[in-house]
C-alpha cells in the first residue's frame, strides 16, 4: 500500500509542484492538499493519512501550532515540517514536540518524497543543511526559567495552540489589545519575534511540554 499523505502549504506555486511530485511518485498517495493550518487539522482528523507535510510558517495557523492541537507526539499522522529557513532552535524544539522530520524547501522533490516514506516508517528525517544548526541548538545551555504572569502564561498557551488575538480575548475575558499587550510582553522576556520562535524558546525554557 502506499504511503498516504496530505500537504499544507500557503504557497500555491510551490504546493502545486510539490504535490506533482507526490502524485506521481509509484509509492506515496496524495490524499489532500490544504492552504493552511486549520485545513490541515481537519483532514488529518478526516482522512487519517501516514504522513501530514506542513509548511511551518502559514497563516492563520502554522504548522506549529497545527502539531499543537494534533496532540504533539499523540499527533495520528508522522508530522514532517517544511520550511525555507533553517534555524536551528526552531528545527530542533518542533522535533522534541513529535514533528517526525523537518526538510528543507531548497530539498529535491525526490528526496522530500523519499523522507516522507522513511517517515512513514517510523524515521526521523532531516534535510542534511538543517543537521549543524540542530547540533548547534542541542549544545546551547538550558536558560534559567523566565517568569511569566498567570495571565501572560494563559496568553502564551492559547496563541501556541493557533488561537487569534479576538478568540484569546473571548476566552480570557479580556480586549484584543489587551491580549496583544501580554503577548507583547511574553516576546519579549522570551527574547523573540514570532510565534514559531516563542513556542520553541517556551519549550527550551519549560514553560510548555
Amino acid at each position: 500500500m502506499p504511503t498516504t499523505v496530505i500537504v499544507a502549504d500557503d504557497h500555491p506555486v510551490y504546493r502545486s509542484g510539490l504535490t506533482a511530485a507526490i502524485r506521481e511518485h509509484p509509492d506515496l498517495a496524495l490524499v489532500a492538499e490544504c492552504e493552511d493550518g486549520d485545513e490541515a487539522v481537519d483532514a488529518v482528523h478526516a482522512l487519517r493519512p501516514d504522513v501530514a507535510l506542513l509548511d511551518v510558517r502559514m497563516r492563520p495557523l502554522d504548522g506549529v501550532g497545527a502539531l499543537e492541537r494534533l496532540g504533539g507526539r499523540r499527533c495520528p499522522a508522522r508530522v514532517v515540517f517544511l520550511s525555507a529557513f533553517g534555524e536551528g532552535e526552531v528545527v530542533a524544539r518542533a522535533l522534541a514536540a513529535g514533528a517526525a522530520g523537518f526538510l528543507s524547501k531548497e530539498a529535491d522533490r525526490e528526496d522530500i518524497c523519499e523522507a516522507l516514506i522513511a517517515a512513514a516508517a517510523g524515521e526521523i528525517v532531516l534535510s542534511p543543511s538543517l543537521q549543524t544548526g540542530v547540533l548547534q541548538e542541542l549544545r546551547r545551555p538550558v536558560p534559567e526559567r523566565v517568569r511569566l504572569s498567570a495571565r501572560e502564561e494563559d496568553v502564551m498557551r492559547l496563541t501556541a495552540r493557533g488561537l487569534s488575538g479576538p478568540e484569546i480575548g473571548r476566552r480570557l475575558g479580556i480586549a484584543p489589545s489587551t491580549v496583544k499587550t501580554h503577548l507583547r510582553r511574553v516576546y519579549g522576556k522570551l527574547g523573540v519575534g514570532d510565534r514559531a520562535t516563542m513556542v520553541a524558546e517556551a519549550m527550551r525554557c519549560g514553560l510548555l511540554t
